[in-house]
């Protein structure tokens, strides 16, 4: 078995402002638990290196990465209502997407078999032109742009943070060699990713979105990915799956209404790892998005890299009792169809 990587760095923890939910705690809480578990002993680190911007403009727009630049050059600012930039903020979003993308070479090079990048800021929001939803640069599509680049030519990328990542469907909505599939809250923040929204031209298909209603959670979210999400992956047969891993879905998550628990979000996480051990002999890259509890962090991300080292997930003590869930039998038909699936 090939050893599983881990990404981080301290220097991500420079990433702030005052009082705002995307902060340095989150990383740190993540880090200690896994400190805490002996999970990070058993994992091999991968060394952090800046994103070039031959790789951040495969997929952004020379203003948006000016930008960036040029808000922390003034001593930081706000690039929307959401989204801040301190005067370090650029260096360590090109950081971040680095790490992503150093994570990705170790998975295709075989030099470990998955791996987990610990990074921030988030970055699925972000759009070719536009930083928002406090992401700066998009660290996944960063990468999976990489992948094709270097001759991949099937990238799947499973985004089961509770928002839905407009920016790398923006990104990837007409490129047939990425399989962009969503599940999140709806409707909420951005506003896009209705299950009519399934790609264009050549990639007719190649996005998927599961738009899920509030109080959503372990029922649905199994339900969700294991018929949507899997058949999707088995129909694409993916040469690497990319995840965007926000945790934000988790029903401590205080700026979201969905109701999953650590077990339920244990749960789709095994799915899609057991399902790249079939199609793509386990290469996984899992990178942090959102998620805004500290519990819920520390918990989801211990239990996500214990899948990976091939370990049982732990049970958290303070995942609540099962909940009456909406009945999403109707919206799942209705995805499957969309994409032709059903």
């Amino acid at each position: 078995m090939r050893p599983v990587g881990i990404i981080t760095d301290q220097r991500f923890l420079e990433h702030e402002y005052a009082g705002h939910p995307e902060r340095p705690e989150r990383l740190a809480a993540i880090i200690e638990s896994l400190e805490a578990g002996g999970l990070l002993a058993r994992m091999q680190p991968l060394s952090v290196r800046d994103v070039t911007d031959e790789e951040l403009l495969r997929v952004h727009e020379p203003a948006l990465v000016a930008a960036v630049r040029a808000t922390a050059a003034d001593g930081g600012g706000w690039l929307d209502a959401d989204t801040y930039v301190n005067e370090t903020s650029d260096k360590i979003a090109v950081m971040a997407a680095g790490a992503v993308v150093t994570a990705l070479d170790a998975v295709i090079s075989g030099e470990v078999g998955q791996a987990f990048a610990a990074v921030r800021p988030p970055g699925h929001h972000a759009t070719p032109s536009t930083p928002m939803g406090f992401c700066l640069f998009n660290n996944v599509a960063v990468a999976a742009a990489a992948a094709l680049a270097q001759g991949v030519e099937r990238v799947a990328i499973v985004d089961w943070d509770v928002h839905h990542g407009n920016g790398t469907q923006e990104i990837f909505i007409d490129e047939p060699r990425v399989l962009y599939v969503s599940s999140h809250v709806s409707p909420f923040y951005p506003g896009t990713g209705h299950f009519s929204e399934t790609g264009s031209g050549d990639a007719e298909g190649t996005t998927i979105n599961i738009p899920l209603p509030s109080g959503s959670g372990d029922r649905a979210f199994a339900d969700a990915y294991e018929q949507v999400v899997i058949p999707a992956l088995r129909r694409f047969r993916p040469e690497i799956i990319l995840v965007s891993s926000g945790w934000d879905a988790h029903v401590r998550d205080p700026l979201a209404p969905l109701a999953l628990s650590t077990a339920g979000y244990s749960h789709i996480a095994g799915l899609v790892l057991d399902e790249a051990k079939v199609l793509c002999d386990g290469r996984v890259v899992a990178s942090l998005e959102g998620g805004y509890d500290t519990h819920a962090l520390a918990h989801c991300a211990a239990n996500l890299c214990r899948l990976m080292l091939g370990d049982a997930a732990q049970p958290d003590p303070e995942d609540p009792p099962p909940e009456a869930e909406p009945d999403i039998s109707g919206l799942l038909m209705s995805v499957r169809e969309a994409v032709g699936l059903a």
